[in-house]
Formats: structure tokens, sequence, C-alpha cells
């Protein structure tokens, strides 16, 4: 039995509470909390993937051609979203565009069809719609031919390498202000505190977002695409996470840096369409996904790698609104605490809450 510095005995109760304060037991229960969502989220994001509304252009004669997108949209479980397209040169346009994912050309002088997918955006919806149309196509007694209009690179298997990039960005930028509240406080003590934060996380975002680039790009040929585009985006994304983790910070102390990870780790990034593409996730994986910092950086790197920058200004508005929302908020909650008179020391105390 331990004992103190008077030499008073502590039962084992004491003991217990002497080594695990409430502050500790509360931090505990809220990993256990941290670790079953993670779990959760993961395996209800990829359990058990499967097409669902997959944005399909036909181009067929037009005498057979409305008859052939409703028996397409018909199918069990609604893996397609058949729209007819007015020729194969719409559907490739569509294709580059990032507005469809696959198109079928319907060939009536053969039996022969062919589907164009794009493999950057996604290896395993591009061979989920070819396994759901090649099943179609043999009940009418055809077959189906397949083309990869925009394939993934050599180096890029399943065209993975964006998502990868995307999520070690992501954890640069809330690890750097995790760093910062770890090393100087969770919550800055007035607004000039919390501009030189954010400067410096804006310093190690352009350093961050260009180290990533040059690594999956000219060092392992892992990512084709601009390298400036990608150095923007990496940049961006981080300085984004960064900004919203400081924000978090400043609502909950060191806490937030949980929250953080809720939002960017266990929803982000199975939600972010990388493993599985949108259309292949569950309906509240793919409804958040592109709303998160992870998913409209899996989306912008994909378009920037394979795409020629199509359909950038959704995902770029949303990381742009998390980067603009979390600075605005750590600036706000930094004025305000000055403004109360809050102690500058304890502010920026390490650990401070």
């Amino acid at each position: 039995m331990a004992t103190t510095d008077d030499g008073t005995r502590l039962t084992f109760a004491e003991e217990v509470r002497s080594a695990v304060t409430p502050r500790a037991a509360l931090l505990v229960i809220g990993v256990l909390g941290l670790m079953v969502a993670f779990i959760t989220s993961y395996t209800g994001a990829f359990h058990h993937p499967k097409p669902d509304r997959v944005p399909l252009d036909v181009v067929a004669p037009a005498q057979v051609r409305a008859g052939l997108v409703d028996r397409l949209g018909r199918l069990p479980g609604a893996p397609l979203d058949p729209r007819p397209a007015a020729s194969e040169q719409e559907a490739r346009r569509r294709l580059a565009d990032r507005e469809t994912d696959a198109a079928l050309l319907v060939d009536p002088r053969g039996r022969t069809d062919r589907l164009l997918v794009a493999g950057g955006g996604g290896a395993s919806l591009a061979q989920a719609v070819e396994l759901v149309v090649t099943a179609a196509e043999k009940q009418q007694q055809r077959s189906v031919r397949t083309e990869d209009v925009a394939p993934a690179g050599p180096g890029d298997s399943r065209s993975l390498s964006s998502f990868y990039l995307v999520v070690g960005w992501c954890v640069g930028g809330y690890l750097c202000a995790a760093i910062l509240a770890i090393s100087a406080g969770a919550r800055p003590a007035n607004g000039q505190r919390a501009v030189i934060r954010l400067a410096a996380l804006a310093l190690y975002a352009i350093a961050a977002g260009l180290a990533g680039a040059i690594v999956v790009g000219p060092v392992l040929g892992a990512l084709p695409g601009s390298l400036f585009g990608l150095w923007g985006l990496g940049a961006l994304t981080v300085f984004a996470v960064g900004a919203t983790t400081l924000a978090f910070q400043g609502l909950l102390g060191i806490l937030g840096i949980g929250l953080a990870i809720l939002v960017i780790v266990v929803f982000g990034n199975p939600s972010a369409g990388g493993a599985y593409p949108y259309p292949l996730l569950p309906p509240f994986w793919r409804a958040i996904g592109p709303a998160l910092p992870p998913g409209a950086g899996t989306w912008a790197a994909r378009s920037i790698a394979y795409f020629r920058g199509q359909a950038l200004t959704g995902p770029l508005l949303v990381l742009s609104a998390w980067a603009v929302g979390g600075s605005l908020v750590t600036l706000l909650l930094a004025a305000r605490r000055r403004g109360a008179g809050g102690s500058a020391a304890a502010a920026d105390r390490p650990g401070a809450a």
C-alpha cells in the first residue's frame, strides 16, 4: 500500500484515483469511442460494395435506344442509371469531363457492343460496371468489349495513389496542428498568436504539398498529371485540414484533436471514394464523402492526374470552405478569449483545456 509524503497510507481506491485521474479516464473512454467508430465506419463502408445507380451513357440507334435505356434502368438492384447520348463523341466527352462513369456503344450491324470506362476514376468502379453490363448483354445474346479511355497510370495500381496521397496530406495537416497544440497550448491566447499559428501552418502546407507531389510524381512515377496542379491541391488540402483542427482545438482544447480524427479519419477516409468510388459506397458514406476534405481531395487529385483538370470547381470550393471556416473560427475564438480577459499564460500552456 502506497503512502503520501506525510506518511498517510492510501487505500487501493485512492491509489487508483491518483494513478488514473477523472480527466485521464474520460480521455481513455473517448479513445475507446473513436476506436469503435473507426471500426464501424470502415467496415460499414467497405464490407459489401455494390454498384448503385452508376451513370451510364447509352449510344444506340433511335429505334432501340429508349427500350435499351429502360431495360438497363430496370435491372435488379438498380446498379445503373442509364441515359441516352446522341453520339460516341458526346459520350467520350462526358467521360473525359467526369459527367458520367461509363458509356455503352451499341453496334447495330453486329452482336458485339463496346463499353467505355475510365479506370483512372477508380478501377473497382470500372470493373463493377463491366460485370453488370456484360451480364445484361449476355441475356440478350450479345457480348461486350471494354475500352478504357482514361486508364490508370502504369505505376498507379487500381488508381489508389491519388487516395493515399490525399490521406497523407490530411494526416500531415492535423498532426501539424496537433503538434502546435501540444507544444504551445491547445488554445492560442490572443488573435496575434492565432495568426502566427495559421501562418506557420500555411508555410508547412506549402512544403507538404510540394513534397507529396514530388514523391508520387518524379520520385515514384505513381501518378501522372501536373506537378504544380498537385502541389497546389496538396497545399490547400493540408491547410484545410490543419485549420479545421486548430478550430476544433479552439473550441474543445486538446479534445479537439480527437474531433478532427473523427471527422477526417473515421468519417472522411472511408467515404473518400478511394478504394471504392462513390457509386459503390452505401448511401451514408456516399452522401458525406464529397463534403469532407479526403473525398474532395481524392476527386480533385484524380481529375488532375487523368481528366485534364475537369470537374475541379466543386472539390476546390469544399476544401476552400474548410480552410476559410477553420481559419475564421480559430481567429474569432482567440479574439473572444482575449477580449474576455483570459490569461495568456494559461491559454497557451501545453495541454490547456
